[in-house]
């Protein structure tokens, strides 16, 4: 039964196959007027996800090409400035769906300074569909890009190889796109790539498979979004639940509001708290449509807890077999987002998941070349730039590596006195800490840099690593308490 025929006989069995449909994150990427609009424009119009309201608006605004079909790219680009010059800044959210699956795509711009908005698109995306002008091949954008989205660990790259129109379905130039760009991605960490022979604005190879291209037997874009394996491993790992708000409407009640960033929690669970290493129970679990005995990842849930303890904004609350491990040092691959250039030694705010901390770069390691996806030796980053880092923060982080739990090695850098963000960071591995030791965690909260260094000089300290320089101290005080 189609799914228009469902909905005027059973609504609610089409809301129920609806709501249990699979969810697909996607994400459109590449060099600028690549096609990269046009091509979701076409895609959500041929999909019947437009409405006649909206087509009509962008025929009566911008009205058509020269051969009667409307400019695509309108539907997506809505902000004024985007209308006037002709380009996207913004990244522009939709949601339609098919018979198969749901998705949410993310329309992200191609200009280079604008580089920040697309890796903010592209960061929760299950696939990147990565657009190249056939008449040029792959830019210096359309590799960054592609970096990007590697180190984001989006698993799965469709290349659509776009405006194949404008040289004549030419089978040949499709080969050797394909051949050039291939050797660049194949360095890269995609599980998948696939490749189209595309034209956004007539519709080749978007939703139909087209009769211009017979030499091409890979099938339409959405046919491969509709059918590619996204496996979501969230669930799989231990539960982890950072803690966002600490909810308290009246004196009977507090609850702990978050997201579960991986596992599973039920209702009588014993958990842990992190940093304090304290043992609790899981009361209840509280949505907006009621309690759940069961509630997994990634699901926004409040719970609450047996006994009442001191729990804040930025604590975790875990089983007892767990993933995450205190870090105090962290090796990263950092995208510098800002056009003032990063400063090593300068503090920051970072803010990994709901916990905010006060760290610093102590050093580049590298910096990414984006043509040759080999690092290079540097002292500083600049906007756009792609650098393998080592981070200090001042208060131990709950953490796990990016490739094993996106959201758990996932952060932010931000400017201590404009407030913006100023980096986006991917944790490839981290010095673990000592916690659970409430003089360890003493000397941790009161750590600054100048006491570090005077130790470091003072006490022949200078080849000790952070977590050994922390053990010390705690036994030095320890001997001096005894």
């Amino acid at each position: 039964m189609q799914e228009q025929d469902l909905i005027k006989k059973d609504i609610a069995k089409f809301l129920d196959k609806h709501y249990h449909k699979e969810l697909l994150r996607f994400v459109t990427v590449g060099s600028v007027d690549d096609g990269k609009s046009t091509l979701i424009g076409r895609l959500l119009y041929d999909t019947g996800a437009v409405y006649d309201d909206q087509v009509a608006s962008v025929k009566k605004a911008h009205g058509t090409t020269g051969e009667g079909e409307i400019d695509y790219a309108f539907l997506l680009d809505g902000l004024k400035a985007e209308r006037e010059q002709g380009i996207t800044i913004d990244v522009a959210y939709r949601y339609f769906a098919t018979e198969k699956r749901k998705f949410i795509l993310a329309d992200t711009p191609g200009h280079i300074q604008y580089t920040r908005n697309m890796a903010t698109g592209a960061s929760t995306a299950d696939v990147a569909l990565i657009l190249i002008d056939a008449r040029l091949g792959g830019q210096i954008q359309s590799r960054r890009h592609a970096t990007i989205a590697s180190l984001l660990g989006i698993k799965y790259l469709f290349v659509c190889i776009n405006k194949m129109d404008l040289v004549n379905y030419d089978q040949k130039i499709f080969e050797k796109i394909k051949k050039d760009f291939g050797k660049f991605v194949s360095s890269l960490h995609f599980r998948d790539i696939l490749y189209f022979p595309v034209s956004a604005l007539k519709g080749d190879n978007i939703v139909h498979a087209s009769p211009k291209t017979p030499w091409f037997k890979g099938g339409p874009i959405l046919k491969a979004l509709e059918t590619i394996k996204i496996d979501r491993d969230q669930s799989k790992h231990a539960f982890a639940f950072p803690i966002q708000y600490v909810l308290r409407p009246n004196l009977d009640f507090r609850g702990y509001a978050g997201t579960i960033i991986s596992g599973s929690v039920k209702k009588g669970d014993e958990v842990l708290i992190l940093p304090s290493g304290k043992k609790n129970k899981v009361k209840s679990i509280v949505t907006y449509d009621g309690e759940l005995k069961e509630a997994n990842a990634p699901l926004a849930v409040t719970i609450t807890l047996k006994d009442e303890v001191d729990i804040s904004r930025g604590d975790v609350l875990v089983h007892a077999k767990h993933d995450l491990k205190p870090a105090h040092q962290l090796k990263a691959t950092l995208v510098w987002m800002h056009e003032k250039p990063l400063e090593v030694g300068c503090p920051y705010w970072i803010k990994h998941t709901s916990r905010m901390v006060t760290g610093q770069v102590d050093k580049i390691e590298e910096i990414v070349d984006v043509n040759t996806f080999c690092g290079v030796k540097a002292e500083g980053m600049n906007l756009n730039d792609i650098g393998r880092v080592v981070i200090s923060v001042n208060r131990p982080l709950m953490v796990d590596g990016y490739r094993h739990n996106r959201l758990a090695g996932a952060f932010i850098l931000i400017d201590r006195v404009s407030n913006a963000t100023v980096g986006a960071g991917m944790i490839d591995s981290f010095s673990e800490g000592v916690l659970g030791d409430a003089q360890t965690e003493e000397i941790v909260l009161n750590l600054d840099k100048a006491l570090v260094e005077r130790l470091r000089q003072e006490a022949n300290w200078k080849q000790m690593s952070l977590e050994e320089m922390l053990n010390e101290m705690i036994a030095r005080t320890g001997k001096g308490n005894s």
